[in-house]
């Protein structure tokens, strides 16, 4: 498990912002896929007609990913309003990916290139010659940034898109269909645990994101594999279990701290005459004994998996 993966799953709401900075490249073409992914739904039954759906968001996305299955589209169509990590109106504003950069730029004096061994910072010299990228801009910014910029120029690479994912599907039809909208964290504070990592875990992304770089980003692949699958063991495995280990403060402020704000932010929907609410977040928030779901059966709430015509291996 990498520090990587479990930043792109739990804060890639961020590649919204930095991917028009990633300048896609060379995206392939691809036939149709051949079914609607198995999606990552459950609902969580409260008194009278509360209903809260939790939907696991992949963040960047395929055409072919579309369309979503009926389960997803019969969520968003009991659903009053839809709930996101950010809010649409913070999302849309130009004011996102310019509050990420000012945060992201130097201000000490120092250059990139001091907070690498060399050997990373070698890999970094050739990979930004290969993809050309400004390699004199990139020394007056901080190892995250330039990691995930690495990260998502990647993912787009493979064909994924950020305008194309979960959350920014349905933004655009909760807008269109003039649903309430709103977000359980505001743009800053997913910033801020970027912001905040230690030096080790920048150096630590940045190496990973360079080592999956050479390999054509197989992990990204293999994730939204299991994303399109709705397979909730992988993504867990391959995104937390060894990370929990390895990082317990790092998955501490990137997971679970943010899964124990959400959970109070989520009770009052589910009180009698709300009606049905759709909550769309990065799919790791829902998995596991620190996910959303977990923690809401804990506080006695009726909550399944939602998944017509499909067979969960459990």
């Amino acid at each position: 498990m990498s520090i990587r993966s479990l930043m792109r799953g739990a804060v890639l709401l961020l590649a919204c912002a930095v991917a028009p900075l990633a300048a896609a490249r060379g995206a392939p073409a691809e036939a149709p896929a051949a079914k609607p992914p198995v999606p990552l739904l459950w609902k969580v039954t409260g008194p009278g007609d509360a209903r809260v759906y939790l939907l696991g968001s992949f963040h960047l996305l395929k055409p072919t990913d579309y369309p979503l299955s009926a389960d997803v589209e019969q969520a968003f169509t009991a659903s009053k309003r839809v709930l996101f990590e950010v809010s649409p109106e913070e999302m849309e504003s130009t004011q996102a990916a310019t509050q990420m950069v000012q945060t992201a730029i130097r201000r000490d004096g120092s250059e990139l290139k001091r907070d690498l061994d060399d050997a990373t910072w070698q890999k970094l010299q050739a990979y930004a010659t290969q993809n050309k990228l400004p390699l004199a801009q990139l020394q007056g910014m901080k190892s995250w940034f330039v990691a995930l910029n690495i990260t998502i120029g990647q993912m787009q690479k493979m064909g994924l898109d950020a305008n194309l994912g979960l959350d920014r599907h349905f933004m655009a039809e909760a807008k269109k269909a003039g649903k309430q909208t709103g977000g359980l964290e505001d743009m800053q504070s997913q910033i801020n645990l970027l912001d905040g990592m230690s030096l080790q875990e920048q150096r630590q992304m940045m190496a990973e994101a360079l080592d999956q770089a050479d390999k054509g980003d197989e992990q990204s692949l293999m994730l939204h594999e299991a994303w399109r699958r709705g397979d909730d063991r992988v993504l867990w495995n391959k995104m937390a279990v060894e990370m929990r280990q390895q990082y317990p403060q790092l998955y501490q402020r990137i997971n679970t701290a943010r899964n124990d704000a959400w959970v109070p932010k989520l009770l009052p929907y589910l009180q009698d005459g709300q009606g049905g609410t759709l909550v769309v977040v990065g799919g790791l928030h829902l998995l596991g004994s620190d996910g959303v779901v977990e923690k809401l059966k804990a506080k006695g709430y009726k909550v399944e998996r939602v998944c017509t015509g499909c067979k969960l291996k459990r």
